[in-house]
């Protein structure tokens, strides 16, 4: 008892310092930073050692994603701004937690609220967002992959007032949600989220090519049904979405190349596009005037 003790107390000690070093520069809401306290990495990570993304090593795409495995299971090594794989061989990571904390300050999900996560992984940040609504939320996560998706469920536990579909995420018939949240690359906002959205609902997902960088595009439901707020986060790559194919004409990857992420305001759902078109996306396009 005594040695598992210690090893509580430990886990605590580095999740304090490793929460002050992902969301501090991060996020305004200190509430943001006290779920990274709460939240123990461990179970979500599985038994260690574990391998670690080196990020800062560029390698090209065929060659796939550079790993580095840790030369033992001290948990310490968790507790850093770090990807930590959950499935290498597909290159499937607990993403990196300095740009959700960035993430979800944006998101911005508040007690009581329902949550949407699409692509939870092994539950990490599911396990979040479910501190951050509080049990009188609800967040229903979809993960396609049956494997995570039962490995989810198990971590999640814990937070009953969240559970996980092994299912698509960007299919009809989603509850009606306060927030979504996708972890996975998409080359436009699937109809499924925005249907879902209540009045004043957020949606933030990366908006991506089929290849490349993208970026977190967060989308408010505004009263109107022509034009939204929208705003990109951050830049981003994430894996990509199943199901939602792009059209083709590269058009997204322009977009990203010619940069101006700052400058974007709207979304708009109705045409044809004017000159303050950032990207046309066919029956919807990004504006840089307010809606």
């Amino acid at each position: 008892m005594a040695d598992q003790d210690d090893s509580d107390a430990r886990s605590a000690k580095l999740r304090s310092f490793y929460a002050s070093l992902v969301a501090t520069p991060n996020a305004a809401d200190p509430c943001i930073e006290a779920a990274f306290v709460a939240v123990p990495r461990e179970p979500f990570a599985g038994p260690g050692p574990w391998s670690i993304l080196a990020s800062h090593v560029w390698r090209s795409q065929d060659r796939g994603p550079l790993y580095v495995t840790t030369p033992d299971d001290d948990t310490a090594f968790l507790y850093q701004d770090v990807l930590i794989a959950i499935d290498a061989a597909r290159g499937i990571n607990i993403g990196q937690p300095s740009l959700h904390a960035l993430c979800l300050d944006a998101l911005a999900p508040q007690p009581g609220e329902t949550v949407i996560q699409v692509g939870t992984g092994s539950g990490y940040y599911t396990a979040l967002l479910a501190h951050l609504v509080g049990p009188d939320g609800q967040v229903h996560g979809r993960e396609i992959d049956p494997g995570l998706a039962e490995r989810t469920a198990h971590n999640l536990v814990p937070w009953p007032w969240a559970r996980v579909e092994a299912r698509s995420g960007a299919a009809e018939g989603l509850p009606t949600a306060d927030a979504i949240y996708v972890n996975a690359g998409a080359p436009r906002p699937a109809r499924a989220w925005l249907d879902a959205l209540r009045p004043e609902g957020r949606l933030l997902f990366p908006l991506q090519p089929e290849k490349g960088r993208g970026g977190m595009l967060l989308i408010r439901r505004g009263a109107g049904a022509s034009a939204w707020p929208a705003r990109f986060v951050s830049p981003s790559i994430f894996i990509p979405l199943q199901g939602l194919a792009e059209d083709g004409s590269g058009g997204l990857a322009k977009a990203f190349a010619q940069g101006q992420l700052a400058a974007v305001r709207a979304i708009r759902f109705d045409g044809p596009p004017d000159a303050s078109c950032w990207y046309d996306g066919g029956d919807w396009w990004l504006s840089t005037k307010e809606p």
